[in-house]
C-alpha cells in the first residue's frame, strides 16, 4: 500500500495521458455528423482532458508527479508537448513567478484589466510563434492520414476550448479583483463534482497557494479541512 502511494502521481499522470490517447485516436477514426449531438459531448470531453494534461504538467511544475526529479520532468514535458508543443522549463519558470509573486506586477498570470484583455495578455505570455509554426506543421503532417474536420474539432478546438477553461477556472476567477488574503485569492464553495468537472479542483485555488505540494487529485482534502 506505502508502494502504490509513492507512486501514486506517476500512476494519475499515466491515467491521464493514456486517457487522451485513446480518446483522440478513437475520435480521429470517427465519422462526423453534425446532426449527431456526441460530436459535441465529445468536443467537451476532450476539452476537460486536454485541462487534464495541463494540470498534469502544473504539478510537475511542483514535483508532485515522482519523487524522481527526472522523471517528474520528463512527464511534464511530455504533457506539455501534447498539449500545445510548450516547453516545459519555460512553464517551470513562469508559474513560479505566480506563486512568488501574486497579483502583482511580476506576476505573469496577473493583468489589471477586463477578461478579453487578460486572457490575450495570458495567451501572449504563454505561446510563441514558433509554438504556432510547430503545430501547424503537425496538423499539415497529419492530414495526410486524418481528416481534416476531425482534427478540427477533436484536436484543435477542444484545446482551444481548454485555454478557456483553465484560464477562466485557473486563473480569472480566483484571482480577479482585490482579496484579503496573503495569496490574494478566493476559492471555490465546498462542492467537489463541480470542482473536479470545471477544472481538476483547482477552483479551490486559495488551497493550493497555501500548499503547492499537493496534488490535484488531493486538493478536495485540503477542502474538506478548511470549508
Amino acid at each position: 500500500m506505502s508502494g502504490l502511494k509513492t507512486y501514486f502521481g506517476v500512476l494519475a499522470a499515466i491515467a491521464v495521458i493514456g486517457v487522451w490517447l485513446i480518446s483522440i485516436i478513437l475520435l480521429m477514426n470517427w465519422e462526423i455528423r453534425f446532426d449527431n449531438p456526441l460530436i459535441y459531448i465529445m468536443v467537451l470531453v476532450q476539452m476537460h482532458l486536454y485541462t487534464g494534461l495541463f494540470i498534469t504538467a502544473h504539478d510537475a511544475m511542483h514535483g508532485t508527479v515522482s519523487r524522481n526529479r527526472t522523471l517528474n520532468d520528463i512527464i511534464g514535458q511530455v504533457c506539455t508537448f501534447l498539449y500545445a508543443c510548450f516547453p516545459f522549463k519555460k512553464l517551470y519558470t513562469k508559474h513560479h513567478e505566480h506563486h512568488n509573486h501574486v497579483h502583482t506586477e511580476k506576476d505573469p498570470d496577473y493583468h489589471d484589466g477586463s477578461f478579453l484583455m487578460w486572457y490575450f495578455k495570458f495567451i501572449r505570455e504563454y505561446i510563441s510563434w514558433w509554438q504556432i509554426v510547430l503545430m501547424a506543421i503537425i496538423f499539415n503532417i497529419l492530414k495526410l492520414w486524418i481528416a481534416e474536420e476531425n482534427l478540427l474539432m477533436f484536436w484543435v478546438l477542444p484545446s482551444l476550448l481548454s485555454t478557456l477553461q483553465l484560464f477562466y477556472f485557473g486563473t480569472w476567477v480566483p484571482h480577479h479583483g482585490e482579496h484579503e488574503n496573503k495569496y490574494q485569492s478566493r476559492t471555490l464553495a465546498r462542492n467537489h463534482f463541480y470542482a473536479f468537472i470545471t477544472c481538476y479542483f483547482f477552483g479551490y485555488h486559495y488551497e493550493h497557494h497555501d500548499s503547492p505540494g499537493t496534488p490535484w487529485w488531493k486538493l478536495w482534502k485540503l477542502k474538506e479541512a478548511n470549508p
